[in-house]
């Protein structure tokens, strides 16, 4: 991963303390010899502390996006750096 940033947030519409988002990563990988930039739009939610800080709720949907990328990444080899 090269880069990763949270691109929109908002309070879930009926959960008191989730907040849902979009989290956009940019991924490389090698392919052949040539170096494959990916950019990912990634939908996120995060249940945070009730007074979270903006860079709080922004860190908790990164991690989370995060984490789907690492799933993502083992399930397909784990090619992509």
């Amino acid at each position: 991963m090269i880069d990763i940033a949270v691109r929109e947030k908002q309070p879930h519409p009926r959960l008191e303390g989730r907040t849902t988002g979009h989290v956009r990563a940019m991924l490389s990988e090698e392919l052949g010899g040539q170096t494959q930039n990916h950019e990912l739009d990634i939908a996120v939610w995060a249940d945070t502390a009730p007074g979270a800080s903006d860079a709080d709720i922004d860190m908790a949907l990164m991690l989370k996006a995060a984490a789907i990328i690492a799933r993502l990444k083992s399930r397909l080899g784990d090619s992509a750096a």
